[in-house]
């Protein structure tokens, strides 16, 4: 029997089974306070309890690796002493509820983890899904996620140079909000979250502390229904020039050497921050609430130990040396207050004027949760929806309006409404423009480069988890290769619906058994990252979707090349092998209204070597363009690299397919999404050099037509079934998003 009503423990999200588990770690009931530390820390959000079993199974460690998963951010060794410090994080949930501050607010909690490591930030990146642009509030949350996006980034003053974003209707009442970043510390530099060394302080450091956030991460463990409004007081507040301040006074502090251990209060706030901290480094550690900076009156134990405000740091200061920490602080006109010390008893206690409040054995709340191997059971619907007839389609749409149909889809088109919204030259480090297939960063002091890509694709995972997460993986390391970086890590973030249901946690399983493999064979080690499930509302689940954020080195910046044509007269080389696949594509979703059949075939062998031989092609200078070869096909990926040259169209000719029925072996052909495919041009003295690099690699590669003209003019089999004009084609696939949200108005 509890003590504790059964409607308190359903608030606060704990099941009867865990809360007798919580009564056996203490050895007595918990008092209120108690169980809401027990309640943010063994949140789904929190603690990974559904996610554990199958992320041990990732591969997680490599020559580079200098930091893997259970730290705030992963990082690995790019040479010369430095480090590339790097996660990517969701704040999904929030920004349904309030898609401003929930998107600022996730910005400023992933660059927290970032300079929480000891690295400065240098971009930022975002994986963004919505709902269809026709309804209003798929445009409202649309456009509030990207100003917060902006607003956030912009005013901190860290570039965001990359992204996705993607509008499918199974994402209209729940948004999806990764963000990735970026940064730059010497290995020697790199701090991390521990408490060590009985009797240093603990300093509690940062903006004051509101009722904002109070169990943000309980509510983002849960699925939305018609209440989730009433969940706005959840969604943190945030204020980026305070963490402009914040940043600079934690990376002059971390220079010094008086650090023990730093740690972001993100989610689960002071609850988080104390216990892991403490957990890791063996110890335990005492703190008085009354000692908080708050800016609320009245606030309770419970409230300032949970709230999720921003903008606020946990540090572990080396005795002896507090003058020294707050004088960096006071000089930052930042709060800087001793809120406790470190002790060796392995427990967190919170006090209140000296009475204590709450006592709780640090690796309860961090490590003894619980751990579920939930039922896995494949949807009854799975082999069904991989069943694609093209007969039944009806008639294929002609080449011509297909082209045209696809270029205007918010999909396809160009994402600059957002993009120009955003600051990506600030810090004068960014190489390439967003809308290119990776966001690429110069290495100050160093001729080397750094590329990041994120990518992921619901539709295909939704057909075949498994497979759609290894070509999630694949098309990311592949953008990361196309500017001529050579991939060294992945972050991970896998948004998924309720765990509770067996067939959520089958596309779970795998979709993380797809990443491993798929990282394994690419030799892309996961460095780290977040899961994000109860993606649902009204128990309608978004599409699988797992979003992989990869890193590449390039040796010399200076050599990485752009999806753009640069001139006339270049050869268009294909490389890789079109196999005319129509499952899953744009093609079929937005011509013919189907999301059916099996997504793209990947031989993974086959994609290490096409993306070894594209990497070796930048770097020698062999190409002068690439792009990668995704939603839309062949086609589209050819009218990209025509599109912002200024001018420069092309001339294709393909050979048709073979063994596409129904008519459909044109359409399969322009517009089949097969994988592990790049289009190139090439100075026409070097056609022969680069067919000859890829004969030598096993890559198939053919010469398929030329760069020049003001139209794209696409033949398969000799016979012109595409030719329209560059200008309007561009301006059809510049606009599109424009136009739709000009309408809303």
């Amino acid at each position: 029997m509890t003590t504790i009503d059964s409607s308190v423990l359903e608030r606060h999200g704990i099941t009867p089974d865990e809360y007798q588990r919580i009564i056996e770690l203490l050895g007595r009931e918990p008092n209120l306070l108690e169980l809401g530390l027990f309640s943010v820390m063994w949140s789904e959000h929190c603690s990974y309890k559904s996610s554990r079993v199958h992320l041990k199974t990732l591969p997680t460690t490599g020559p580079r690796v200098l930091q893997g998963p259970g730290e705030n951010a992963g990082a690995v060794d790019i040479g010369e002493g430095l480090a590339a410090v790097f996660k990517i994080e969701s704040h999904n949930h929030p920004s349904f509820i309030e898609p401003y501050q929930g998107a600022a607010t996730g910005v400023g909690g992933i660059i927290r983890d970032i300079f929480t490591m000891g690295a400065r930030p240098i971009g930022l990146l975002n994986a963004l899904r919505f709902g269809s642009l026709d309804q209003p509030l798929a445009r409202r949350i649309f456009e509030g996620v990207v100003a917060g996006v902006g607003g956030y980034g912009n005013s901190i003053g860290i570039p965001t140079i990359g992204g996705e974003i993607v509008f499918d209707d199974v994402y209209a009442g729940n948004p999806l909000v990764n963000v990735l970043c970026l940064g730059l510390a010497r290995h020697d530099e790199i701090i991390k979250g521990n408490a060590g060394g009985e009797g240093n302080p603990v300093y509690y450091v940062g903006a004051k502390t509101g009722r904002d956030g109070i169990h943000g991460a309980t509510m983002a463990s849960a699925e939305f229904d018609e209440s989730s409004a009433e969940k706005r007081p959840a969604v943190q507040v945030g204020d980026p020039f305070m963490e402009k301040l914040l940043m600079e006074a934690c990376l002059e502090v971390q220079k010094t050497g008086a650090l023990v251990g730093i740690q972001d209060m993100g989610a689960a706030g002071l609850t988080c921050a104390t216990s892991e901290m403490s957990s890791r480094g063996g110890t335990g550690m005492d703190v008085d609430v009354m000692h908080v900076p708050q800016r609320e009156t009245g606030m309770t134990p419970y409230e300032t130990m949970l709230s999720e405000s921003q903008e606020r740091m946990l540090m572990v200061v080396h005795a002896g040396r507090e003058a020294e920490v707050e004088a960096i602080f006071e000089k930052w006109d930042l709060h800087a207050v001793r809120i406790g010390h470190v002790t060796s008893t392995g427990r967190v206690r919170i006090h209140e004027h000296g009475t204590l409040v709450a006592d709780v054995p640090a690796p309860a709340l961090t490590d003894e949760g619980p751990v579920y191997r939930r039922p896995m059971r494949e949807p009854a619907w799975q082999r069904e929806v991989q069943k694609l007839s093209l007969e039944s389609l009806g008639a294929p749409a002609a080449p011509q309006d297909a082209m045209d149909a696809l270029l205007g889809s918010p999909i396809i088109a160009s994402k600059r409404w957002a993009y120009h919204q955003y600051d990506h030259t600030v810090g004068t480090n960014t190489i390439a423009q967003p809308g290119t297939a990776s966001g690429v960063v110069r290495i100050k002091g160093s001729k080397r480069g750094l590329a990041v890509s994120v990518d992921g694709n619901g539709r295909f995972c939704y057909l075949d988890p498994y497979r759609g997460a290894m070509l999630a993986v694949a098309e990311a390391a592949r953008n990361v290769a196309v500017v001529g970086a050579e991939p060294v890590g992945a972050t991970n973030n896998l948004n998924f619906g309720n765990p509770e249901r067996p067939e959520i946690m089958w596309q779970f399983g795998e979709a993380v058994r797809g990443i491993g493999d798929a990282c394994r064979a690419l030799e892309v080690p996961v460095t780290g990252g977040n899961v994000s499930l109860y993606n649902e509302t009204e128990g309608r689940a978004i599409y699988p979707t797992p979003v992989l954020g990869i890193v590449g080195l390039l040796e010399d910046a200076s050599r990485t090349v752009t999806r753009q044509f640069q001139s006339p007269g270049a050869r268009i080389v294909a490389l890789g092998d079109n196999r005319g696949e129509l499952g899953g594509s744009e093609y079929l979703a937005c011509l013919h209204g189907q999301v059916a059949g099996a997504p793209p075939a990947l031989d993974l062998q086959a994609e290490r070597a096409l993306q070894r031989l594209i990497i070796a092609l930048v770097r020698e200078g062999l190409v002068e363009s690439a792009h990668d070869c995704s939603e839309g096909g062949l086609a589209v990926a050819v009218a990209e690299c025509a599109f912002d040259t200024g001018g420069i169209g092309a001339t294709v000719d393909v050979p048709a397919v073979d063994g596409i029925r129904a008519g459909f072996g044109v359409n399969a052909t322009l517009f089949g999404e097969s994988a592990s495919r790049i289009v190139v041009s090439v100075a026409a003295a070097r056609l022969d050099t680069v067919l000859a690099r890829a004969a030598k690699a096993g890559v198939p590669a053919a010469a398929i037509g030329e760069t020049g003209g003001d139209r794209l003019r696409f033949s398969v089999d000799g016979a012109i079934v595409i030719d329209m004009a560059l200008e309007g084609a561009e301006t059809r696939w510049a606009t599109a998003i424009e136009r739709k949200m000009a309408r809303a108005r």
